[in-house]
């Protein structure tokens, strides 16, 4: 705990800048009870698949102790901070802060395998919004796609793993302190343990081209664009919000909801999101629509009008009775990801100088960026690149067709795994692995990089754990995590053949690598034998007698009776036929 007086700053505005225990923090006095945060530039884009949920955890173990507790209280881990935060006296905000910052220090780890299961329980009962799945067709399952996937990594995370992550990434250096508070409170003892400021994660793309878009659920659009921070920004997601609603709903009586968003990503980048509805009978006019007031947008058909009105409603956020305490998280969170932090007087000026033309150059930025979800048909006739729905590459390796289709197969090589299907194929390559789940009943799921996703069961393919080896050879141990045992109702069984469907291969039967071995050495020494005959004869034709051309022939025909019906068993053999 931090005894001598630290500096102060006041700014313009009436925020108060010092630090406790080595951690910045800003103050503001509110009236009512105190309310503080404490962020931490830390959330689930920093982890990686497999380790995907230790943030979190590491969230709920700070809190354990808080649980029986009065306080108002709360936690969140978001993509790229979490927060923690409560209300109350200011012997409250004590007890909780000082609560979390030791809990930090020495986490309970002995609660793990429990705090496992409710975050668990937690992920079964969250509702997944219309945009759910935009992260990992933008940044695939890496960095801030990791949002659009389950906490996978929590299975196989252990205690040294847990402490290590809480040690590295919640620090003194790495967090922000925010009191509606004049003065701190007395006993606040926040050590942490020391470390550096991290920035946020850098993002990771699964988009060769935009603007894009994939096919989503009926009923549903949604658009994300990511484009730099900026007060121009900020003010076109509120028009943009203003005329898909006047557009879809008002006028064309398409949408129930259309609206448009605008948050920060990171330090210097922003996303713009906006959303519509429609029955499935009016989606493809509600589409038409929504892509219309974005072409007019382009266009610079704004009418200035409109940039004052929603320039007004920009400028009510200042219209709060203390407006400082409202500028204490926002200013927080500006330290936390060290993004420069405009007085209300610079905001309001920056807000009057967006024109039209700004506003024009930030639709042409949110299209040239934009991923779209649509439902039904696709949107190619608009100037969108449909995003890449099965890999570009197929790897070169052993051949395992699917028990119940031989038109569905794997192969397995050195340096990756393809799933071949009738209507495409996918491929993750080792090095590129960002998830392999091995469960105990020999199934191994991999996640590429890109987001695509291979299942690997036994119980389809007839594939054993010999012939996966490659596969456990060559994923990156960083990348393995090892799963409970599955319900073996929950593990899929070959389908059962339909009269007049293609019939699924048969295992291997041991007559038939014995008759490849037993044709195989005198089909290939035949050959050979033919072969250079051929050659010979054909090199130097004057010297053959007929009875050196009858000799070739015979050879001739007895490679092909043997090496025939040798390659036919060959094939039948690749293709899991026998």
């Amino acid at each position: 705990m931090t005894t001598d007086t630290p500096p102060r700053h006041v700014t313009e505005d009436g925020v108060t800048h010092t630090t406790v225990d080595g951690i910045r923090t800003v103050l503001a006095p509110g009236s009512g009870p105190v309310t503080a945060g404490l962020l931490f530039r830390v959330g689930r884009a920093d982890e990686t698949l497999a380790t995907s949920g230790v943030t979190h955890l590491v969230e709920h173990l700070a809190l354990h102790q808080h649980g029986l507790g009065d306080l108002h209280y709360n936690g969140a881990t978001a993509s790229a901070y979490t927060h923690f935060h409560v209300t109350g006296t200011p012997a409250d905000v004590v007890e909780y802060l000082n609560g979390v910052c030791a809990a930090l220090r020495n986490l309970p780890l002995h609660r793990l395998a429990t705090e496992k299961e409710i975050l668990r329980t937690e992920a079964a009962h969250r509702s997944q919004g219309p945009a759910h799945d935009m992260p990992l067709w933008r940044y695939g399952s890496r960095s801030y796609g990791l949002t659009s996937y389950a906490e996978t990594g929590l299975p196989g995370l252990t205690p040294a793993d847990v402490h290590d992550w809480a040690a590295t990434w919640f620090t003194a250096e790495n967090a922000v302190l925010w009191i509606t508070s004049d003065t701190l409170p007395e006993g606040l003892d926040l050590t942490l343990p020391t470390g550096q400021w991290r920035p946020a994660p850098q993002p990771t793309s699964a988009l060769p081209a935009t603007p894009a878009y994939f096919q989503g659920p009926d009923g549903v659009a949604v658009l994300t664009s990511v484009i730099p921070r900026s007060t121009a920004g900020s003010l076109f997601a509120e028009l943009l919000g203003k005329e898909l609603f006047r557009a879809l709903r008002q006028k064309g009586g398409y949408s129930y909801t259309a609206a448009a968003d605008y948050s920060p990503r990171d330090t210097d980048w922003a996303t713009v999101t906006a959303y519509a509805d429609a029955l499935p009978e009016k989606q493809d006019a509600m589409i038409g629509a929504f892509i219309d007031v974005l072409a007019t947008l382009r266009a610079g058909r704004i009418e200035q009008a409109d940039l004052a009105a929603v320039r007004t409603s920009v400028l009510s956020q200042f219209d709060h009775p203390e407006p400082a305490v409202a500028k204490l998280p926002s200013e927080a969170m500006n330290l936390l990801l060290r993004h420069p932090s405009l007085s209300y007087a610079e905001s309001r000026a920056e807000i009057e100088a967006v024109t039209v033309a700004d506003l024009q150059r930030v639709a042409r930025e949110v299209w040239a960026n934009a991923l779209m979800q649509v439902p039904g048909r696709g949107v190619d006739w608009a100037g969108l690149t449909e995003a890449p729905t099965q890999s570009t590459d197929l790897v070169t390796g052993r051949r395992y067709s699917a028990l119940d289709d031989r038109r569905t197969s794997l192969l397995v090589a050195g340096d990756g795994i393809s799933l071949v299907r009738p209507n495409g194929h996918l491929t993750v390559r080792y090095a590129e692995c960002s998830l392999m789940q091995v469960y105990p009943d020999g199934a191994r799921h991999l996640i590429g990089h890109d987001g695509f996703s291979i299942a690997v069961e036994p119980t389809l393919f007839g594939i054993t754990a010999a012939e996966l080896a490659p596969v456990d050879a060559g994923v990156p141990p960083t990348a393995v995590v090892r799963m409970p045992p599955r319900d073996p109702a929950r593990i899929p069984r070959p389908r059962p053949a339909e009269a007049g469907a293609p019939k699924g291969p048969q295992p291997r039967k041991a007559w038939l690598t014995a008759v490849l071995w037993l044709l195989g050495i005198p089909a290939l020494l035949s050959g050979a034998f033919a072969a250079i005959g051929v050659l010979a004869a054909l090199s130097e034709p004057d010297a053959q007698t007929s009875d050196d051309w009858v000799g070739l022939a015979v050879i001739c025909v007895f490679a092909a009776v043997i090496l025939i019906p040798w390659g036919v068993l060959l094939r039948r053999r690749q293709r899991g036929l026998g």
